[in-house]
């Protein structure tokens, strides 16, 4: 039977599309397309199959196979597998100036009206500024991809600010306190603290069952805001959480108490890691009992601040982290709620003694972070 097209494949052919199929590596069209020749193979080795043969076999359509064997006969293998033509010119819709200007606009402010860059709000950009006469999104995004550019994406992240010795000061400082080894004389405790807002539900929501997944109403009710104390021993896989209805001196105060007399009642000294946050301070331990009490609980502690836009040192963050993922993003209509749901997963972290393992030192800052440091000629 006479085919359209014809294929004839040499030895060497044969066998660089057995190597394509044998690795299974090559993307699937490919090794749909190598599949396809070495059926099609009218050549003294080859099985001749016919098309209704290969489409049965390969599951394709009949047009695949027609403009495989076609793709074969006028390009060549390489064309044939690449579908690419060899002749085809592709010409760039940017070039260099157009591209530096595209990366310009996006990196800038965003219009007002529009909180992000969306690609096709740049798009329409460039035809405006007269960049270019028209360019689609995905264009856009090509380009955005190829030299990293992410424009819809933001970060909420502590900035510090450029040669700071203060934050440098503080910074090693507690590096170094990460350093030292378990002592249960001297705990090292990292302590937090953030604020939740309570909602409760309207409407029961509904569990999950076999089809449907859960359900909630959205609409809620408004419980207050109540507050959260994290503190963490990181060597020991050991954490506690605390709620309070305000985070005022006195809060973080009985916060303290609690570290001290509770749970740490032998410790010599608490080595406590801290955020510059105005009530985490031994005054707030005067503001909420009398002084001999008061400073016998300070005498209790050494503290070390983390600086200032660099509370991401404090590890009790990443406990709160955790906290906030696996189990407060549910709706918890008050404080007991909040305290039962949190009390419960400290419980079980401490049972499976979940640690920190931190890696980040201050050799690692020297080098990493070293536009924070003043610069010095040699």
């Amino acid at each position: 039977m006479a085919y359209p097209y014809r294929l004839e494949l040499t030895e060497e052919q044969r066998a660089e599309l057995r190597g394509l199929v044998g690795s299974g590596t090559a993307p699937a069209r490919m090794l749909t397309r190598a599949r396809i020749l070495l059926k099609a193979d009218h050549g003294e080795r080859g099985p001749g199959w016919a098309d209704a043969a290969i489409v049965g076999a390969l599951d394709v359509n009949a047009s695949t196979v027609l403009r495989v064997r076609r793709g074969f006969v006028k390009n060549g293998l390489s064309a044939t597998l690449e579908r690419k033509r060899p002749d085809r010119v592709y010409e760039r819709t940017l070039d260099g100036a157009q591209e530096a200007r595209l990366i310009a606009i996006a990196c800038a402010e965003t219009p007002e009206g529009a909180d992000h860059w969306s690609l096709r709000l740049l798009a329409e950009e460039l035809v405006r500024l007269e960049v270019v006469s028209t360019i689609s999104h995905e264009t856009v995004r090509q380009t955005l991809k190829k030299n990293a550019v992410k424009p819809w994406l933001v970060e909420q992240w502590c900035l510090a600010p450029t040669a700071d010795p203060a934050f440098v000061w503080h910074m090693e400082d507690v590096l170094d306190v990460y350093q030292r080894p378990y002592d249960a004389r001297r705990p090292v405790v990292c302590l937090d603290e953030t604020s939740r807002q309570l909602l409760g539900e309207v409407r029961a929501p509904r569990r999950t069952i076999p089809g449907h997944p859960a359900q909630y109403d959205p609409e809620y009710v408004r419980g207050g805001v109540a507050n959260r104390f994290l503190a963490t021993e990181p060597l020991r896989g050991w954490r506690t959480v605390m709620v309070s209805d305000q985070r005022t001196r006195r809060d973080f105060a009985r916060c303290i108490k609690d570290l001290v007399d509770v749970h740490y009642p032998e410790a010599e000294r608490i080595v406590l890691v801290l955020d510059q946050l105005n009530t985490h301070s031994p005054a707030s331990l005067y503001t909420a009992f009398p002084p001999a009490e008061a400073k016998r609980l300070a005498d209790k502690l050494e503290i070390h601040y983390t600086p200032k836009h660099g509370s991401w040192l404090n590890m009790a963050e990443l406990e709160l982290s955790v906290l906030q993922r696996q189990c407060l993003k549910q709706r918890l209509a008050d404080r007991a709620a909040m305290e039962r749901e949190a009390t419960a997963w400290a419980r079980r972290r401490n049972n499976q003694t979940k640690r920190i393992t931190w890696q980040f030192t201050t050799a690692d800052a020297r080098i990493k972070l070293r536009h924070l440091y003043p610069a010095f000629e040699a």
